[in-house]
């Protein structure tokens, strides 16, 4: 799939996302809404309302799906696409939606921090893994290695999030200056390096895959390198108020997306047929994009990991314990 494809599917996508927002934004008046927040469900309630994102980060939502996980837990799961999972935060805080799947942890951690939401995690969803995220910049830059990155514009998708977290933290451990970063979309990546209006771009998957493709750019640095490896980046959230009055069907949802976690690890075909069928990525293409790792159980040191780094960052103002978010 070329830039320009994966440029024009995006807008449709964005189109969906905003017919979901509308969408979501007429539920506020449903009977079935608490007053604080929750969806007004109790232990009995089987129906899940999930938005998700169109990444890899969410194969196992889609395995669990489709290969009858959810059901064989007694759950009828409803998927809601959106682009980003920070518009579904919203939704998630007023009880619209129950569960953000593929939902990036730093920007909802700082969301807990903040008071903005009262998070709890469910499930982790994807973990770093080599070259699903890289650093490319043109096949004649003159940028040859980390230390050419400093005071160079870099383009993220969103700032002070993961990407610029990780690759700070690749950097700093390489004795590397820092660069400055740049809010590009996905999409937009390429005709930006292109153009020239910044010197390097830290693309995840498909778009990293498309950039070398179309413009012939040279991975710089792989995004999953230490010591970013393995590092928790994705997950499945809900609320306190949803976990603590849905607690059955809560724990359920967990079993079936931790149980296709582990088809996705053990089965990576099972993940690349899996990604045509609801993301922008052809079949061709998921033959060879990286795909990120899947953890089949929720591992709180592992995203002490990340709470650890976002602090020594400045990204979190407190000490967080992420164990004390965990679905108990």
């Amino acid at each position: 799939m070329t830039l320009r494809q994966l440029r024009e599917k995006t807008v449709g996508l964005a189109a969906v996302t905003t017919v979901l927002a509308l969408t979501l934004a007429g539920c506020g008046g449903d009977e079935g809404a608490g007053d604080d927040g929750s969806s007004g469900g109790d232990s009995s309630s089987r129906q899940i309302t999930v938005a998700a994102l169109p990444l890899a980060d969410g194969a196992p939502l889609y395995l669990a799906q489709n290969r009858g996980l959810f059901k064989k837990e007694g759950l009828d799961v409803r998927i809601q696409p959106v682009q980003q999972s920070i518009q579904a935060l919203p939704a998630l805080a007023k009880g619209q939606v129950d569960v953000i799947a593929g939902a990036n942890y730093v920007t909802f951690l700082q969301a807990d921090e903040k008071g903005t939401l009262d998070l709890r995690i469910l499930a982790e969803g994807a973990r770093v893994a080599p070259h699903m995220m890289d650093v490319l910049v043109p096949k004649d830059s003159p940028i040859k290695n980390a230390d050419g990155l400093k005071g160079k514009k870099v383009a993220v998708n969103i700032l002070n999030n993961i990407q610029s977290l990780t690759l700070d933290a690749i950097l700093q451990e390489r004795g590397a200056g820092l660069p400055e970063y740049r809010q590009i979309a996905f999409p937009q990546m390429g005709p930006a390096l292109e153009r020239g209006q910044v010197e390097a771009v830290h693309a995840a998957e498909p778009f990293s895959s498309a950039i070398q493709k179309d413009l012939g750019a040279r991975v710089l640095i792989d995004g999953g390198s230490s010591p970013v490896t393995s590092i928790p980046i994705s997950g499945y959230v809900t609320t306190r108020s949803y976990a603590s009055g849905n607690p059955e069907a809560a724990a359920a949802f967990q079993r079936a997306v931790e149980a296709a976690a582990k088809i996705a690890t053990e089965d990576p075909d099972a993940v690349r047929e899996q990604l045509p069928e609801y993301t922008r990525v052809t079949a061709e293409q998921a033959e060879s994009i990286h795909l990120p790792a899947y953890p089949a159980t929720t591992d709180a040191d592992q995203l002490r990991r990340l709470t650890e780094l976002m602090r020594e960052q400045g990204l979190l103002k407190k000490e967080l314990d992420p164990g004390n978010l965990l679905l108990k």
